[in-house]
């Protein structure tokens, strides 16, 4: 599987994985070791990064790269404070970019997020924003160098799929960083799907943490990743308008 490379890393897993909603330490631990995944993201409303916690301590800081998100903040200003806190605590530089003032889709603001990710660039942190499948937000983001761009498939935890399939098309078509689907993944195949578009990697969370057997869906979420990812490399066949007989018209009936 070719590597995929965000800012100054690389990696070989094109499956990152959220921490919250886990019905027991032990189970996202598992989850993680079996997903094969490189990154993590922690909400750092949920967690804390400086004290014992329970989410915390079942993440091996030396196997993954943990991801703070700013999930919960409402405005660029909340952000801000979020990321520098956690930049404080921990060291850690990367950061996930969400504002969503909306309660109820939990929407993200574009204003906001472009605003806040233009202050954390020049901070110094790896800013990766949470957005709309909007095609001129993404490269406004790129423009003021985040290292990639993460837009919704459907609300977040809504198990919709990929419901902005032609604008995330739009995204990977113009983008020059890499593209990850988030958010409102349910199932493997949704997965599969963005990674078939063209994404560069999807991150999923609720669909796995919440599953009925979540080290047994974060397993069928690799395979279905990788196996989308191979298949590309296999070189796939162009979609045909007219049938094309798979075996031959002529032969030893005639």
């Amino acid at each position: 599987m070719k590597p995929l490379k965000i800012a100054d890393k690389t990696f070989t897993s094109r499956l990152f994985i959220g921490t919250g909603k886990y019905p027991s330490p032990e189970i996202l631990a598992e989850s993680l070791d079996v997903s094969g995944t490189e990154v993590v993201t922690v909400a750092l409303r949920r967690v804390s990064l400086t004290e014992p916690d329970p989410t915390i301590d079942a993440i091996d800081f030396d196997k993954y790269l943990v991801v703070p998100n700013t999930s919960g903040a409402k405005n660029a200003e909340e952000a801000l404070r979020l990321a520098r806190l956690a930049r404080s605590a921990s060291g850690l530089t990367w950061l996930k970019l969400e504002v969503t003032p909306d309660p109820v889709y939990l929407l993200p603001d574009p204003f906001e997020t472009l605003q806040a990710a233009e202050i954390l660039v020049k901070e110094g942190f790896t800013v990766l924003p949470y957005i709309h499948a909007d095609p001129t937000l993404a490269k406004r983001l790129e423009d003021v160098g985040c290292a990639a761009v993460m837009p919704l498939g459907s609300p977040i935890g809504s198990a919709r799929g990929i419901k902005t399939a032609e604008f995330i098309s739009i995204i990977i078509e113009q983008a020059n960083v890499p593209v990850v689907v988030d958010a409102g993944l349910g199932l493997p195949s949704h997965a599969a799907q963005a990674i078939e578009m063209g994404a560069d990697a999807v991150l999923v969370n609720t669909a796995i943490a919440i599953a009925k057997d979540p080290v047994k869906m974060s397993r069928a979420f690799k395979g279905a990743v990788e196996c989308a990812v191979e298949a590309l490399e296999a070189g796939p066949i162009e979609e045909q308008q007219q049938a094309s007989a798979s075996s031959p018209l002529t032969g030893f009936l005639d």
